[in-house]
């Protein structure tokens, strides 16, 4: 017989087999003996008194479970069908594996280069700050996740198969606790190899994949997408093309734009990366300043409505570290990231407002492209104002409540350094506001979140995408132009490792039915 129970441990005995059967045993009023098996299904912590880990388990009494094949099976395709898969990050490099179970050929160009080389790149914008447009930490193979953390909690459970997506990265060597944990996390030191992984699996079964090749034109013809064309000046023929390029490649916007394809405004997200002592957190979190090794460096997340606008934290990374996501010389971008023991003295999180077209009014000369100006000002004069060189403008959190500028600072994770500056008069008044009650209002729930131990850096803008390449619902394809796929970030229908790649997978399928 089977039974599915939840039972709740201390931390100390999470982890240990003979604890969870021994409490199993006590809760299911049965023998040990009679517990042939016990599967995790979930694994959570309630931290709402003293932390305790909270599993759901599957429990087999008297009785042997069978084996699970949670394995894909990817055959060698044919290539009697081609479609150009542009990008590889995750909606691209989950589309390709798609595309691989259903028998067609990927065919992939990548802007960036493959992960090993690319992490000289950013080793070369961390040090010498000097930022390569191509190769950074948005553009590479496997896009901005890869060297930005690795989280793979998402809301989105309807838009695809969860478990599925999380098992791939399983098949291709990520920990199976990604399988159990609430918030699962991969971490930036070992997303390398599984990216690696993923790459062998579409050129063993016939996929291609180009790196460092851009497109730089659209073949079309009656609204009709047969191809693009390459850097190299070589077109690529293809059946179809699934537009993958994530949220910050601009200039394949404006090519779009250019060809008179549909583009559209879109709401998005900017402000600041806050930054906290990661010990504050985890003791505002687990209600004591002793550290407990059992438990992992604790995150949060918080969210309030502001007149009629969200504010919010995004991309919390606890244990981990701020880095800088520039694409151009002339911006400053920040995000964050931690590798997967989430062991870094310091916590970070986005700490944004949510901006509407209507904010980008004084840019509407640029039509669809409103929102992305905006954005791009308030990157550039982070840039201006960190002094050109990447340094990040920062400025204390009770300092910036009371229009401040900071005589000193805390010491920041970002590596290529802080200088304090009037982040209440640099950033745009609307957001400083928002973010100014949105501060008073997290404190209340999280008390001690406003503190002279908390610093916040400009700017983080690349929340999501300011544009949507708009597409039928049911089709996936987008709205005039027959072919093409706009998928991920990048279209404006995604946000996160995890959507992304369930919608690169929609794609692949919504693809497979054109073909038909």
């Amino acid at each position: 017989m089977k039974t599915q129970i939840e039972i709740a441990l201390l931390p100390e005995n999470a982890f240990s087999e003979s604890a969870i059967r021994s409490e199993i045993s006590r809760k299911l009023q049965i023998s040990e003996e009679e517990i042939k098996a016990v599967r995790l299904v979930r694994r959570s912590i309630d931290a709402r008194k003293s932390p305790v880990y909270v599993l759901l388990v599957d429990v087999f009494v008297n009785e042997i479970p069978s084996e699970e094949n949670k394995l894909i099976d990817y055959k060698q395709v044919t290539g009697n069908k081609k479609v150009a898969v542009i990008g590889f990050g995750p909606a691209g490099m989950f589309a390709a594996l798609r595309l691989i179970e259903l028998g067609i050929k990927p065919i992939v160009i990548e802007r960036g280069k493959e992960v090993r080389a690319r992490r000289r790149d950013i080793k070369q914008l961390m040090v010498d700050r000097q930022v390569n447009p191509n190769s950074n930490y948005c553009f590479g193979e496997g896009g901005a996740g890869t060297f930005s953390d690795g989280k793979l909690y998402t809301r989105a459970t309807k838009r695809g198969n969860v478990k599925k997506i999380l098992q791939i990265f399983v098949q291709h060597g990520a920990e199976e606790d990604i399988l159990v944990d609430t918030h699962p996390h991969l971490g930036s030191n070992k997303l390398p190899d599984i990216v690696s992984a993923i790459r062998n699996t579409i050129l063993r079964c016939g996929g291609v994949i180009h790196f460092e090749t851009q497109v730089t034109d659209l073949i079309l013809k009656d609204k009709k997408m047969l191809g693009v064309v390459l850097n190299n000046n070589k077109e690529l023929i293809a059946d179809a093309v699934l537009l993958a390029t994530g949220h910050s490649a601009r200039d394949i916007f404006s090519l779009l734009h250019d060809k008179n394809i549909l583009l559209e405004q879109k709401s998005f997200a900017m402000g600041v990366r806050i930054e906290h002592p990661q010990a504050l957190i985890n003791e505002m979190q687990y209600h004591t300043k002793e550290k407990n090794d059992y438990l992992p460096s604790a995150n949060y997340s918080l969210a309030c409505q502001i007149n009629n606008r969200g504010v919010f934290s995004f991309c919390m990374c606890p244990g981990g570290i701020i880095v800088p996501a520039s694409t151009a010389p002339d911006e400053l971008v920040v995000n964050g990231m931690s590798i997967s023991k989430r062991n870094s003295p310091y916590a970070n999180s986005g700490f944004v407002v949510t901006v509407e077209p209507e904010d980008f009014k004084p840019y509407e000369k640029f039509g669809p492209f409103a929102g992305m100006m905006y954005q791009k000002e308030i990157e550039h004069l982070a840039f201006e104002a960190g002094g050109k060189n990447q340094t990040a403008p920062a400025q204390r959190v009770t300092d910036f409540l009371q229009n401040k500028i900071s005589s000193s600072l805390p010491k920041s994770s970002y590596f290529p350094g802080t200088v304090s500056s009037p982040l209440h008069s640099l950033l745009p008044q609307p957001i400083v506001q928002r973010l100014k009650e949105g501060l008073q209002q997290f404190n209340n729930k999280m008390r001690g979140f406003v503190t002279e131990e908390a610093q916040m850096l400009a700017a983080e803008t690349r929340t999501s995408s300011p544009v949507r390449i708009p597409r039928d619902r049911e089709t996936y394809m987008h709205k005039e132009i027959a072919g093409l796929f706009p998928a991920g970030e990048g279209a404006g229908y995604a946000g996160g490792i995890m959507s992304s790649a369930m919608d690169g997978e929609n794609c692949a399928d919504a693809v497979a039915r054109f073909l038909k």
